[in-house]
């Protein structure tokens, strides 16, 4: 029988846990806390793409860990980013560099990434300059997303400090990046998270000031990138009067729906995926429970939902029908100080 765990980090107080292993029941929609880390402030983590690392954010940098059997972590190295404190980290698809946003500092750190999941030198590190649009948040640079198309050539960082998206060429010999473009969005909109559809030929950017999710298509051409904007669609309900900011952004498993979460109306939006245009339709954005959903998870069968809330430190837990446009609550809330982060995995019986 498959075996799926979750993973939660979060802010660290009164305890040194920042990240929670939970097993997760995909039948009933629940998880059940196991294990926990030693770790300061895990801000976010992410999962290498032959599932067998994790690596999050920490206050001296970045930590490694190995995957074992049963879902727990092993501790492998920790390495600094020679700067402040990251907010968002991913790696490649051949995950052989690790890629770190500075919110605080606007800068982009490359990593180089060893066969055993260790965390090498550094090497790029790129600060983004200029000024925003906002006089109090958005009045410089504020990277927030570092991600990497599905061709593996180049690496979209989000900046809602500038109100764009920066396209940096990978050499993956060498692991700098060099700008080849940027998407310059909206003034005011704060581009917060992008993500790509498995496929490669369409990506998602949700923006946290002005509450939308704009829609791409995306080619290489002549060996530049070229991105073209199809579509803007609303995170909220049009009847919504009070402040939102948008957070969290999710595909399902089979990318045929893509979740976003709002704090402020402190919902969660889900919309269906054309197949052929990428487009989006709303499906619903209905309540959380909870007071700033922070980030997502949906479970694998697109029929359970987790929001992990940030102020009142929680989770809250959901049984999603995408045919009636439901979201019912599953079972009480349970208790998580501070989450920032959550991803469920399936567990490989290769684990070691």
């Amino acid at each position: 029988m498959d075996k799926y765990v979750a993973y939660v980090s979060t802010y660290t107080g009164e305890s040194d846990w920042g990240i929670r292993i939970y097993d997760a029941d995909l039948k009933e929609g629940r998880l059940t806390e196991k294990e926990h880390i030693s770790i300061t402030n895990s801000s976010y983590l992410t999962i290498s793409h032959n599932g067998r690392f994790i690596y999050s954010i920490t206050d001296m940098g970045v930590e490694s860990f190995r995957i074992l059997k049963d879902g727990n972590l092993e501790a492998i190295n920790k390495a600094s980013i020679n700067g402040m404190r990251g907010c968002y980290i991913s790696t490649d698809y051949t995950d052989r560099f690790l890629f770190v946003a500075g919110y605080h500092d606007g800068k982009i750190t490359v990593l180089r990434l060893n066969d055993d999941g260790s965390v090498g030198e550094i090497t790029d590190e790129v600060f983004h300059k200029g000024i925003g649009s906002i006089a109090e948040r958005n009045f410089r640079p504020h990277v927030s997303c570092v991600k990497m198309t599905r061709d593996n050539h180049y690496l979209c960082a989000c900046d809602l400090g500038l109100d764009h998206v920066k396209i940096y060429r990978l050499d993956t010999n060498t692991g700098k990046i060099k700008l080849a473009d940027i998407v310059r969005c909206d003034q005011e909109s704060a581009p917060k998270y992008i993500k790509f559809r498995k496929d490669g030929k369409f990506c998602y950017i949700i923006h946290e000031l002005n509450n939308t999710i704009e829609v791409y298509d995306y080619k290489e051409e002549n060996n530049n990138p070229v991105f073209n904007k199809l579509q803007t669609i609303a995170t909220i309900n049009s009847y919504h009067a009070g402040d939102s900011a948008a957070c969290a952004m999710k595909l399902s498993a089979d990318n045929k729906y893509l979740f976003c979460s709002n704090a402020g109306d402190n919902s969660v939006g889900a919309f269906e995926i054309d197949k052929e245009t990428g487009l989006l339709t709303k499906k619903f954005v209905l309540p959380i429970s909870g007071d700033y959903p922070k980030d997502i998870a949906i479970f694998p069968d697109s029929k359970h939902l987790v929001s992990l809330n940030h102020e009142t430190d929680t989770m809250t837990f959901f049984n999603v029908d995408l045919e009636n446009n439901t979201l019912i609550m599953n079972g009480p809330e349970m208790k998580v100080t501070k989450g920032n982060g959550i991803v469920i995995m399936k567990v490989k019986d290769s684990q070691e």
